[in-house]
């Protein structure tokens, strides 16, 4: 037999002949202290300007701003969990000094006081690692974006080519209704015009039916089926419309959106490791790295990324007044427009273009457009058998974002009986192809870039630094999706996760 089992003395009613200080429960190395050293280094003037005078008191900015950005780093993103935290957890009470906001108080200073100012908090705490050594404002940024859910309705959807076509089947009924109109009432319709495309409005539709009625009016043998189009158009195509019209204001040239959540797009989402997803409403988040802390970030709501690089520079310069050495991007950024914005800048553009991988392993593909030979002296190409290929014109073509492309096209002079027809061209007539001048030259001044020394390191840097952001963030953290609607909101979100990310990261 064993010896006799001893157990520490218990007992919870004991008192203690002097009551604990928090201080002593808070360890000297615990995270929680870095919120409070940085936040209370942080000015906050920003934030105290969202306040008015007057009424009752209100707890400190600086106070909330801990609050929030501690419940962030501690993946406590509810209001109401960040009241239970503010009231029962140790840490918290040390950091807000035994003060306990509500969770209406925490949402409110979340979704209003730091909404459209919370960066300014966030690069002043950038600028604190700069002062350290820890990161380089000055250096390479590795840049890359991923796509976070909308706290929206999946299933409240509006799509932008729907609305089109909806406008389309009522211009096309409505020719109908005139055309039978203009059988049988001729004569009262003569003065007037059935209506164009564009003056397919509220106003014009339910103008247009009210003479439709009073030439039928006295008619007798009138369809029945017409009547009741005629009613149900009265009764539903202006306030139709109406609906369109506000909706297309909210869409700004996107082609979806949330019914519940109208900032956010849909956009692919990939749901596992096999990359199988769907169509969800969400914001494009990105975000620029350097040591794998987040230097910048910027929500957008186009699911594309190409189109979310100017933008995000300028709002880098804006911040610090600085630009960074290098951009280091994967092909998703690699435009026409982004390498000559970069160009103008003096920014390197370390970014792929979408064929560069492919040219790596395959090379070039003989017969590809980027093959052929091009005499800049006097504009011709010249074809893979040798023969000159003239040109024959040039043309403008304007992406998503308003940026004109300048294009040339040249025409091989024969290609009959050509033995290479097969491969090179299969179309009928002479070869003709289109060439975008700038888009090339900067494909060939980034392909040369990418395979220098210094940029072979950086295409291997940027897997390791801005993608392992985006893991830390959405599987360790559980950041998958907003808690709040509207970019200004989630924006404000994706700050206070930055801010937490810096902090966690620069105390480990």
């Amino acid at each position: 037999m064993g010896g006799k089992v001893v157990f520490k003395e218990y007992d919870p009613d004991q008192l203690t002949f002097l009551p604990y200080k928090l201080e002593e429960l808070v360890p000297s190395a615990h995270p929680v202290r870095i919120v409070k050293q940085v936040v209370d280094a942080v000015d906050v003037k920003p934030i105290n300007r969202k306040y008015k005078g007057g009424g009752a008191s209100s707890f400190h900015p600086r106070l909330m701003l801990k609050l929030v950005v501690y419940g962030y780093l501690t993946n406590t993103y509810s209001s109401r969990k960040l009241e239970e935290q503010a009231a029962q957890n140790v840490h918290f009470m040390w950091l807000l000094g035994m003060k306990k906001p509500d969770h209406n108080t925490i949402n409110r200073f979340r979704s209003e006081k730091l909404s459209g100012i919370l960066k300014q908090i966030f690069s002043q705490i950038v600028l604190l690692l700069q002062q350290e050594g820890i990161v380089s404002l000055k250096e390479a940024v590795f840049t890359d974006g991923t796509k976070i859910e909308s706290a929206s309705n999946r299933y409240t959807f509006v799509w932008g080519k729907s609305i089109k076509k909806s406008r389309e089947k009522m211009k096309a009924q409505l020719d109908e209704l005139w055309g039978y109109a203009q059988s049988i009432a001729a004569e009262e319709l003569k003065d007037t015009a059935p209506l164009g495309y564009s003056e397919i409005n509220p106003e014009k539709v339910k103008e247009t039916i009210a003479k439709i009625n009073a030439a039928l009016e006295d008619k007798e043998d009138v369809d029945k089926k017409v009547k009741q189009k005629l009613n149900y158009a009265k009764k539903h195509w202006p306030e139709n419309l109406t609906r369109y019209n506000e909706q297309e204001k909210l869409l700004a040239g996107r082609n979806s959106m949330s019914k519940t959540d109208p900032d956010a797009t849909f956009m692919r989402m990939k749901e596992d490791h096999m990359l199988n997803g769907q169509l969800k409403p969400a914001y494009n988040l990105q975000i620029s790295t350097q040591e794998q802390f987040i230097l910048n970030y910027s929500l957008h709501q186009t699911s594309t990324d190409y189109g979310t690089l100017p933008s995000h520079i300028a709002e880098y310069e804006a911040l610090y007044n600085e630009k960074p050495k290098a951009v280091v991007a994967d092909a998703g950024y690699g435009s026409d427009e982004n390498y000559g914005i970069l160009q103008q800048k003096g920014i390197e553009a370390y970014i792929k273009y979408n064929t560069f991988d492919k040219e790596q392993k395959e090379g070039t593909k003989a017969f590809s457009n980027d093959s052929l030979y091009y005499n800049e002296q006097e504009n011709y190409l010249v074809c893979p058998m040798g023969q000159r290929m003239q040109h024959i014109g040039d043309g403008h073509r304007a992406t998503s974002s308003g940026f004109v492309q300048l294009t040339s096209r040249y025409r091989a002079q024969n290609c009959k009986g050509c033995p290479m027809r097969g491969v090179c061209h299969d179309g009928q007539g002479n070869r003709i192809v289109e060439i975008n001048h700038s888009l090339r030259l900067h494909k060939q001044a980034a392909k040369e870039r990418l395979n220098t020394e210094q940029g072979i390191k950086y295409r291997k840097r940027r897997a390791a630094d801005v993608e392992p952001v985006f893991a830390n963030l959405k599987h360790n953290h559980g950041f998958r999706r907003f808690l709040l609607k509207g970019i200004s909101k989630t924006e404000v979100e994706i700050g206070l996760l930055s801010i937490a990310h810096n902090l966690r990261k620069w105390k480990a």
